[in-house]
């Protein structure tokens, strides 16, 4: 993923529900205060947010319940329209487009999954995937392969005449991911796609979705309120407390490096190991020779935890050039498992 190419950005974007909030803005310039939004009878759904996904990356946004993580990716989508600011496609203002250039959009290049699955319940799986192709007038014939293709790629090859009253819920799932594919987009909006489904069948969903994702190399925006969820799936990851994002990075520079309180306790019970690298955690090389083996820096904790664990000697750490940077012993594996308050909290 190349760091500099951004697929889609906002600039200092609001959504406020009251009296007259367009104006409210306009008399109190991009960043009144809380107590003058509330004094004006106004609710900041989101609060002057800006942030850039990157193309091919997986931007997970996540929050506690009214934080307007759904309301934010509504505004990204257009789907709410922004009292205020800027989002850029491809550079491209959608606040700026026409209607139906924002149609043309939504039917040509982007892709929207939501917890509710809203699959047609008298059309068959194939005809429910194949809908979005028939809305842009696409033959009967292409519309079915291509579908067809589609359902093979999410798994459900043999159901495609069954209706969705005959699916499970993860089935269901399956038919709203691929009915979302199937116009081949470039941006994937999903908010809370997994949250209704059993936890088993969660996981599973997850696990299909990075299969995907490794196939098709989609640039994604994903709501979700589980910060589990957002360390298995997320490039980055951006945390948002009433309306605003509070923080933007990796799961482990969360975990490293909470801007605040609120941050730090959304990772409290972080999986630790699964989360930090080798590299954040390890002591200082001090001219060690006798070593026991060699890991790499970018391994999580818990991919070396065996090998190093199985050893009374320390490992070397080595980086991406193949030079020494470190070492990782079995007390400091130890202490990443089991001790909350380990070498993370210490860095």
């Amino acid at each position: 993923m190349n760091d500099a190419l951004v697929k889609l950005s906002c600039r200092n974007v609001w959504k406020l529900f009251g009296p007259d909030p367009g104006g409210f803005l306009a008399r109190h310039g991009s960043a009144p205060s809380a107590q003058d939004i509330a004094a004006a009878g106004l609710i900041a759904a989101v609060a002057n947010v800006s942030l850039d996904v990157r193309t091919g990356e997986i931007f997970v946004i996540m929050g506690l319940s009214g934080s307007g993580k759904s309301t934010l990716v509504r505004c990204l989508a257009r789907l709410v329209e922004p009292t205020s600011g800027e989002v850029l496609f491809d550079s491209r203002d959608l606040l700026r487009v026409s209607d139906r250039e924002l149609i043309e959009l939504r039917r040509h290049r982007m892709g929207m999954v939501f917890q509710h699955f809203a699959l047609l319940p008298h059309l068959s799986v194939l005809n429910n995937v194949a809908f979005p192709l028939e809305v842009q007038g696409v033959s009967r014939g292409e519309r079915e392969r291509r579908a067809r293709e589609i359902i093979d790629l999410v798994g459900l090859t043999g159901r495609e005449h069954n209706l969705p009253s005959e699916l499970s819920g993860g089935q269901q799932q399956r038919v709203g991911i691929a009915r979302s594919l199937a116009v081949g987009p470039e941006l994937w909006f999903l908010d809370e796609p997994f949250s209704a489904l059993d936890p088993l069948i969660r996981r599973e969903m997850q696990n299909e979705f990075l299969r995907l994702q490794d196939l098709l190399g989609k640039t994604i925006v994903f709501i979700t309120h589980d910060f589990d969820e957002a360390v298995r799936l997320a490039d980055r990851i951006a945390i948002m407390r009433d309306g605003r994002v509070i923080q933007v990075g990796t799961a482990e520079q969360l975990l490293l490096t909470p801007a605040d309180s609120y941050v730090a306790e959304f990772t409290r019970e972080a999986p630790r190991a699964k989360i930090l690298s080798v590299g954040a955690v390890m002591r200082p090389l001090n001219g060690m020779s006798d070593y026991a083996g060699t890991v790499r820096a970018a391994s999580r904790v818990v991919d070396v935890a065996r090998t190093v664990e199985a050893s009374d000697r320390a490992h070397v750490v080595l980086d991406e050039s193949g030079e020494q940077v470190g070492t990782i012993d079995r007390a400091l594996v130890m202490q990443v498992l089991l001790d909350p308050g380990g070498p993370a909290a210490k860095s």
